[in-house]
């Protein structure tokens, strides 16, 4: 009966389990805006200050939120330490929009949201320049091996000679001819691809959601596939969402796929790399360096297992 899985919400009717469209009219004077995770409100605040209640939760998960903000937030600021599903979402009585600061939908589960009324944003542009910037800098540290020189010199490693600096410096590459693998041009993609021609690399790129034009613009080659793309890249760098068509896109299997000797660079999510698999191929020199600014299971260091697997 269609009457009976309806809800009479004010002059609107609503099927049962979606939240009632937020009416014309005034809201109440003094709505609940929720930050889930973390305490860094300080470029919001000045704007919700004057118009909303701001409760700082802290939580790591819903179990740690209080039950008055389950019952009367409207709104939801989250970084990505808190993961929403759909049993989280249906504990928040009144949310009607949820906002990530940052990129990615990750760690909300969207499809239940937009089932239950509730709209999820993000902010698409967050952390685009330091996120590029990031890449850039351990992309030129795995060429150059600035890490593990600067190790060497804590140590006491004295390089006087040649030889002694060719030991200290072993594996160093030259960076300008080499070809630098994109997956995923979006805002950082494109950011890091700029920097990258700058120091004289050959860009490549794949991403099939990105309309064609957009590499003649940039000046960059697309391959069709993401097999093409690991064949041809001597460095592969990782700039795509996570979802669940891509999780573990790095494994096994595609690692085989990539140049012997090859870099991996992940500042994007830590999902998109199996770990062990990476772990495995770094022990058998398939891959010659990874550089990882994300990790699956964050914090990496409380995960003593999956950081020595790595380490080694």
């Amino acid at each position: 009966n269609l009457a009976s899985s309806l809800l009479n919400v004010g002059h609107s009717w609503c099927p049962a389990g979606i939240r009632p469209p937020i009416l014309n009219g005034p809201m109440h004077p003094r709505p609940l805006v929720a930050l889930l995770d973390g305490r860094d409100c300080t470029v919001e605040m000045p704007i919700l200050k004057d118009v909303a209640t701001v409760a700082f939760c802290d939580a790591q998960s819903t179990q740690e939120i209080h039950e008055k903000v389950l019952n009367e937030a409207v709104a939801a600021l989250l970084y990505h330490t808190i993961t929403l599903s759909r049993d989280d979402l249906d504990k928040f009585k009144g949310l009607r929009v949820i906002v990530r600061i940052g990129s990615g939908f990750d760690n909300v589960d969207i499809k239940a949201a937009a089932e239950l009324g509730i709209a999820v944003c993000n902010v698409p542009a967050a952390s685009v320049e330091e996120t590029a910037d990031t890449a850039m800098c351990l992309i030129l540290n795995l060429y150059r091996r600035v890490t593990w020189m600067h190790q060497a010199l804590r140590e006491g490693t004295r390089a006087s000679s040649v030889e002694q600096i060719r030991e200290v410096a072993g594996g160093a590459a030259r960076i300008r001819g080499e070809t630098l693998g994109i997956i995923g041009l979006g805002r950082v993609g494109q950011a890091v691809a700029l920097r990258a021609k700058a120091f004289g690399f050959g860009v490549i790129f794949y991403d099939p959601y990105l309309p064609d034009g957009v590499e003649r613009s940039l000046g960059l080659q697309r391959m069709a596939t993401l097999q093409d793309l690991l064949i041809h890249s001597d460095c592969v760098s990782l700039h795509c969402s996570l979802n669940e068509h891509n999780h573990h896109l790095i494994n096994d299997f595609t690692i085989k796929q990539m140049r012997q000797g090859a870099f991996l660079v992940n500042t994007a999510r830590g999902g998109l790399v199996d770990e062990k698999a990476l772990a495995q191929a770094l022990k058998e020199g398939r891959i010659r360096g990874a550089a990882l600014d994300v990790h699956e299971t964050e914090p990496f260091r409380s995960y003593p297992r999956q950081s020595e697997e790595l380490r080694e």
